[in-house]
């Protein structure tokens, strides 16, 4: 018996420390993302995880890594605009639509030449 709760208090510490340590990996507060021939565009990573709360609204399209948008994009995985068009502009003029505060809903607004 003292094993077996021995055990579940020590899953139990694992647990609450892996949850922790994957609070605090929250990447680069800014990232610079590939944007073509257009110029990169300048990311506030930070402010997008606190506004949104789930790394999966993004995520689930492409990988934790870095350039992994360039990655996908050379490899084919991903069509030219595809990240923007279909996921930050589209967010952005659902959020201005909403009244709420929203980042940039044009190309030329983002992409840095």
């Amino acid at each position: 018996m003292k094993t077996r709760l021995m055990l579940v208090l020590l899953f139990m510490v694992s647990m609450t420390i892996a949850v922790a340590v994957q609070a605090e990996n929250k990447g680069a507060e800014n990232i610079s993302i590939f944007g073509g021939s257009r110029g990169d565009v300048p990311f506030p990573h930070h402010a997008h995880q606190n506004r949104l709360k789930d790394c999966n609204t993004c995520h689930a399209a492409f990988p934790q890594e870095a350039d992994g948008i360039k990655k996908m994009k050379v490899a084919g995985k991903l069509k030219p605009k595809q990240v923007m068009n279909k996921q930050c502009v589209k967010c952005h003029k659902e959020q201005k639509k909403a009244g709420n505060p929203t980042g940039p809903t044009t190309c030329s607004k983002c992409h840095v030449q």
